[in-house]
């Protein structure tokens, strides 16, 4: 299959050390991975009907996309440098409207992308900033403002499972909201790595559908944060055959698959 390389299915003494093989025989990290536990494991009693941890492992990675990756040229960092002494700090008191509006203003938009430089300058990181919005929530018809980080050797600003990343977000969302004396909504993203990951979770959520369907029994997805787990449930809400549901406490908690 086209997946041999991409896809593995592994055990271990538990979960976590499971993932540890898995992640090892791909040769890749774990943001670079969606992980679906097949069987949790049991310690038995007294270590009698003791069995291991089973997970699968997948690269977000599709088969031709590591070749583009270091074609994308992007050694024109001076424009990380260009827009240092830009000011950033556009006080004005309109922005205020723009938590409630579908289409978010512009002053959200350059206001966020002229911190973003601005902490990438003060922590030596050389990239470009760009700005897109996106397409209209099929659900909520609205659009929010995405920063996106592109350049050479970013995986120190996305972090295990992003979490890096989602600090950054969380930080210059503080900052943004300060000046605007609102809620800042805008998303930052780095090399793409949330569209991948959304792309992939999504293709996730619809493979383990079609597993519940043809084995009749729910599957459980390993623990993903609030915005991740929502991509699972907004993927399935209309299938006809599957319904989700969460589970589990603060960071452990994760998306079950159940046949209806």
């Amino acid at each position: 299959m086209a997946h041999d390389k991409r896809e593995v299915e592994v055990r271990g003494v538990d979960v976590d050390a499971a993932i540890e093989k898995g992640l090892a025989q791909l040769g890749v990290g774990r943001n670079d991975v969606i992980i679906e536990v097949v069987d949790e494991g049991s310690k038995g009693l007294l270590g009698i009907g003791s069995r291991d941890a089973v997970v699968r492992v997948t690269s977000m990675q599709a088969p031709q996309a590591p070749p583009p990756k270091p074609i994308k040229t992007k050694p024109v960092q001076e424009t990380a440098v260009k827009p240092s002494p830009k000011p950033q700090i556009p006080q004005t008191p309109q922005p205020s409207a723009v938590s409630g509006e579908e289409t978010p203003s512009i002053d959200e938009k350059d206001l966020a992308a002229g911190i973003i430089r601005e902490l990438l300058d003060k922590m030596g990181v050389e990239a470009d900033v760009s700005m897109r919005l996106t397409e209209p929530d099929d659900v909520t018809g609205r659009q929010i403002n995405v920063i996106e980080i592109n350049g050479d050797d970013l995986g120190m600003l996305i972090g295990p499972r992003g979490e890096t990343l989602n600090s950054l977000q969380f930080i210059t969302r503080l900052m943004a909201g300060h000046q605007l004396r609102d809620r800042a909504n805008f998303v930052i993203d780095v090399q793409g790595y949330r569209q991948r990951r959304e792309q992939a979770l999504a293709r996730l959520a619809e493979r383990m559908a079609q597993k519940v369907m043809t084995r009749h029994r729910p599957v459980s997805l390993e623990p993903m944060p609030p915005h991740e787990r929502r991509i699972i449930h907004m993927t399935l809400r209309n299938d006809k055959n599957v319904y989700t549901q969460s589970t589990g406490e603060g960071k452990r908690r994760k998306v079950r698959i159940l046949p209806k």
